[in-house]
């Protein structure tokens, strides 16, 4: 009913204005109104809008009149709303040669088929903001709307693009600034339903800076905004639960999903149900419920597919994926997983992946499946290295831009130094003629400025010398504990026999570390991982390696060190975790850990069998899944190995419990304090 009103509307001033005349504001404030509402219905019913955007078509949108452009991004929305990307990508194309801001709604058209793929769409939706800023400068959004010549809607859509980017990089005070300025054109141009939205964003950019009362006031804000519109109301509800949810109120995330999709229900609205059921399944398999998120996933995914919504399509196999381990329907699990594996991992998303990988490693190892959580737990480990060596290159260049720019600086002084020298030479020699005692003096005070200058480049060299060794020193270390990192303790193993390892390694994983993230912030988060790592550098010895291998776990390298000594130094490192309650900004919380130990070779120094460093990693690594899957806060260490040679070593590591029930392998078992 509300677009025939519109329609009807448009049709009138039309009819005032004369056919082929330019539209004046009124027309274009009406034409923009209803092609937005047939822009939103598209994410629902694209058939339907598309036949009716073709019928109301005027004759002053074809190819070099002045509404040209609004029209054909219409269509190339409401085609891309339909999964008809080629086409879409067609349209703009044939924006960029129509008239006025033409080329700015192609900037934005590509950016949202970039968003559409699951892809970054920031840089490109930025390329439009130079030219729509134009027309609606920061502000001064009220008198910019009311001249007609703001395109308040584009402009909106592209502060919107830029903000999802920003919050996926975590730079969230330049995400809460965009979208004031969007909730500021919103107003301007009496859009209740971007209003509501806006006001959902800002909840969740507030809620990402731990601003929870003041997240939920937008919610609050936006609910008025919303008043009548269910779909508006909907996806407020959606940002709602996401509020709730990043700050621990999974049942709270539930009851707004519920209550959205009720009105997604009744406002005959598919594709939105769908999306709101795929992220209950998140929030019911939290809350313990598989079989109903088994249910809401199954539900929402033949929609999601019909709509080929690669976005939500990802996350819900993921999801299903656990839902099924925690139901014990394994192969139902690793078919949803293969799916999952065909979407690729985008290198904006590598910290999102590792920490659903991180969630399915635990879900293998609750359900008893050992080698399913190594394997997804190397994955997360590999993510994490790919995310710390695009962040340690980031910071690395920028470094190495601020050494450039000191560099040519230098040079510049130097040359502006060499300049000035000529200079004087040349008023020398003029003296030259005048007095002879003169151009010996001045000699004599050249050759004394070019030796402070050499002295003084010599002492620039020696400066950037320490800076560079400076820098190698701190890419081996991390940053928030300052013990070695990764990168050094590959370094150490490159100097050592690679394929012979010797030595003892402790692998150690904080107990519960992602509810203390939930529950107390990232704040206490970090607090626990510093002084977790001091006290296991107290626990060992002077000539241990002690490094953060990534997130919450630490690996200690000892050189030299026998079975015995090595479970003492395991309980040490378990009581002094475990036995004193770490101080946090949230106040003291207790921490345990759970550790895997072992020496090497294994079976003994004389005859024992020998391993590759990242083998001996390994088994460290699965001894402490052991420790993990016993119930935590315990050491597990190999105090034997029986294999007759490598092969036999081999298929030991295929079924370790096997091994151990038949007493292939010896474990010890150091429970922590109780």
């Amino acid at each position: 009913m509300k677009a025939l009103l519109l329609a009807l509307l448009f049709a009138l001033l039309l009819a005032a204005q004369g056919v082929g005349a330019t539209p004046d504001a009124a027309v274009v404030a009406a034409e923009d109104r209803l092609l937005a509402n047939i822009a939103r219905r598209a994410f629902d019913d694209p058939q339907a809008m598309l036949a009716e955007l073709t019928q109301q078509w005027p004759a002053h949108a074809q190819p070099g009149q002045p509404r040209e452009a609004a029209w054909l991004l219409a269509r190339g929305r409401v085609l891309l709303a339909a999964g008809q990307v080629e086409p879409a990508d067609a349209i703009a194309v044939r924006l960029t040669q129509a008239a006025g801001d033409g080329p700015d709604r192609s900037w934005l058209l590509r950016a949202l088929i970039q968003e559409r793929l699951g892809k970054p769409a920031g840089a490109l939706a930025r390329r439009a903001l130079p030219g729509l800023e134009q027309h609606c400068p920061a502000g001064d959004e009220p008198r910019a709307v009311q001249t007609g010549r703001c395109d308040f809607r584009t402009t909106w859509d592209v502060l919107r693009l830029v903000q999802r980017e920003q919050y996926a990089q975590g730079i969230f005070m330049e995400a809460e600034a965009g979208m004031r300025r969007a909730l500021a054109l919103a107003r301007a141009g009496g859009d209740g339903h971007l209003v509501a939205l806006t006001h959902g964003m800002l909840a969740t950019a507030l809620e990402a800076q731990e601003q929870v009362d003041a997240a939920r006031a937008e919610i609050r804000a936006g609910e008025a905004a919303a008043d009548g519109d269910p779909v508006a109301r909907a996806r407020l509800l959606n940002f709602a639960a996401a509020v709730e949810r990043r700050a621990g109120n999974v049942p709270g995330a539930r009851h707004a999903l519920e209550a959205a999709l009720r009105l997604a229900d009744e406002a005959d609205a598919p594709h939105l149900a769908a999306v709101l059921r795929s992220n209950l399944v998140d929030a019911y398999i939290h809350l313990g419920l598989s079989r109903e998120a088994l249910d809401a996933g199954q539900q929402a995914l033949p929609v999601l597919q019909r709509f080929r919504d690669r976005v939500y399509l990802r996350g819900l196999h993921h999801n299903l994926a656990v839902a099924y381990v925690k139901l014990h329907q394994l192969d139902a699990a690793r078919q949803q997983l293969a799916r999952v594996a065909q979407f690729g991992v985008d290198p904006v998303e590598l910290v999102m992946r590792a920490r659903e990988l991180r969630e399915l490693g635990d879900t293998w190892a609750g359900a008893g499946q050992y080698k399913e959580a190594l394997a997804a737990y190397h994955e997360e480990r590999v993510l994490n290295t790919r995310s710390n060596e695009r962040n340690r290159a980031a910071a690395l260049e920028e470094l190495r831009r601020k050494y450039d720019s000191a560099a040519k600086q230098r040079d510049l002084d130097l040359l502006a130094r060499d300049v000035q020298l000529k200079d004087q030479q040349l008023e020398n020699h003029r003296l030259a003629r005048q007095m002879g005692f003169a151009v010996g003096a001045l000699l004599l005070l050249s050759v004394a400025l070019v030796g402070v200058t050499l002295l003084r480049m010599r002492g620039a060299q020696a400066r950037l010398t320490a800076n560079q060794q400076l820098l190698r020193a701190q890419s081996e270390r991390d940053p928030l504990t300052d013990l070695s990192n990764r990168r050094h303790f590959l370094s150490v193993m490159d100097a050592r026999a690679r394929e012979c390892f010797e030595g003892a390694l402790m692998m150690i994983d904080i107990d519960h570390f992602k509810h203390v993230n939930d529950r107390h912030g990232h704040a206490a988060g970090d607090a626990v991982i510093v002084e977790v790592g001091r006290r296991i550098r107290a626990a060992v010895r002077d000539t241990d390696l002690v490094v953060r291998w990534g997130g919450e776990e630490f690996l200690v390298f000892a050189a030299e060190e026998g079975g015995r000594e090595l479970a003492q130094r395991a309980e040490r490192v378990l009581r002094g975790i475990g036995g004193t309650p770490v101080d946090t900004p949230d106040g003291p919380l207790r921490i345990t850990v759970s550790i895997g130990f072992a020496s090497f070779p294994l079976g003994g120094a004389g005859g024992g069998l020998r391993l590759h460093w990242e083998q001996a990693v390994n088994w460290a690594d699965l001894v402490l899944y052991r420790a993990k899957a016993e119930g935590r806060n315990r050491a597990v260490g190999i105090a034997g190995v029986e294999a007759p040679d490598p092969d036999g070593l081999a298929a030991i590591l295929q079924d370790f419990d096997a091994a151990c029930l038949h007493g292939q392998v010896r474990l010890s078992v150091t429970p922590g304090p109780a």
